[in-house]
């Protein structure tokens, strides 16, 4: 595949994952603070790691690429 091809293709992926992310942000789904997310605030900073996102969305994409293949 050309490099303008992939590109281009990269930049569609790119511009429907925002959209993706855009509408499920305006849905009352608790994601990004689910249980499990570790959050450590301290005086001068603060971390944030969405761990049970991060497995939610990771079995949710195994299933549908699961059943895509079949």
């Amino acid at each position: 595949m050309p490099l303008g091809r992939m590109l281009i293709v990269a930049g569609l992926v790119l511009v429907a994952a925002g959209v993706v992310v855009t509408l499920l942000a305006k849905l009352p789904l608790p994601l990004g603070r689910l249980p499990g997310d570790i959050r450590i605030e301290g005086k001068h900073g603060s971390f944030y790691f969405p761990l049970a996102t991060c497995l939610l969305v990771s079995v949710v994409l195994s299933l549908v690429m699961w059943l895509v293949r079949r």
